[in-house]
This record gives C-alpha cells, sequence and structure tokens, in this order.
C-alpha cells in the first residue's frame, strides 16, 4: 500500500491528518492503522460529551448489582442543583483519564513490586492465526489527537 492509498484509508476511518498517519507508517514503520484504530474503538466506549442518555441507564442498574450505588448517587448530585451536562462532563473527563491511563500501562507497568518487576504486558496486532506480528506501542501519545470531537479534551 502506498501513502496515497493508506492516507485515503485513514480518511474514511475519520483520522485528523491522516497523511500524517500514513508516512509515520510507511517512513518510520510503525503500525499506525492499528494504533489509529485500537484509539478509536475505545473512545467509543467514552461518553459523549454532549449527550445525557448515559444517565437514564446508571440509574436504573439494581441496587444489589454491581455499581448499583451510582442511580442514587446521580439522585442525590441531580436534586442538589447538578445539571446533566455538568455530570456528563465530570464523567468523560474521567473516563479520558483512564483510557490514558490504561494505554501508559501497556507500554509501561510503572511502579511494580520487586518481586513481580519481570512481569510486562502489551498490546499486539495479531494474525489470522491470533500470533503477534508487531507491538502496538505509543498509545498514550495519541490518545488525545484521536479524541472524537478534535479538541483534545479541551472545552469549548
Amino acid at each position: 500500500m502506498n501513502v496515497h492509498e493508506l492516507s485515503a484509508l485513514f480518511r474514511k476511518l475519520g483520522a485528523r491528518n491522516p497523511e500524517a498517519w500514513a508516512h509515520s507508517q510507511l517512513e518510520e514503520n510503525i503500525p499506525q492503522l492499528a494504533r489509529f484504530l485500537f484509539l478509536r474503538q475505545a473512545w467509543k466506549l467514552v461518553i459523549d460529551k454532549n449527550d445525557p442518555r448515559w444517565i437514564p441507564d446508571m440509574r436504573r442498574i439494581e441496587s444489589k448489582k454491581p455499581g448499583g450505588d451510582i442511580g442514587p448517587a446521580i439522585s442525590r448530585l441531580l436534586a442538589g442543583g447538578g445539571k446533566e451536562n455538568d455530570l456528563t462532563q465530570v464523567v468523560r473527563v474521567m473516563q479520558w483519564k483512564i483510557l490514558f491511563g490504561l494505554c501508559q500501562l501497556l507500554d509501561d507497568p510503572a511502579d511494580i513490586e520487586k518481586e513481580a518487576e519481570n512481569i510486562a504486558w502489551r498490546l499486539f496486532q495479531v494474525d489470522e492465526n491470533d500470533r503477534p506480528i508487531v507491538i502496538i506501542g505509543g498509545l498514550g501519545e495519541s490518545v488525545l489527537e484521536t479524541e472524537p470531537t478534535g479538541q483534545e479534551m479541551r472545552p469549548t
């Protein structure tokens, strides 16, 4: 695949600056398409900044189920004058922070006990037989770059 074809694919998949992603993959031998697709899919797990539809779903979680204390907590926040959009912003920022943290963790286990310092993990692109073919690293570097609104989590 040449740079024009790869750029067109990145563009079709929604990448901002598709030429840069394509050049990096072809010239630096970084699996940018795999990185981009992982991050694009991960961002789909983060709530939309202008869509509080997640709130009723969370409020319906039964009190004895995992996470069941979220409904009453949301009710108290809203009863105390909190706005659904403000609550959505708080949750979205926290989701971004956990996404970034998990991406960083895939590259570096950080502060791990000495007895387990030989333990590490990575994200790999795999072949059709699920065998690793290339490490997908540096995800944390591109988390904000792939944020769906293009605002990189900055206020509007």
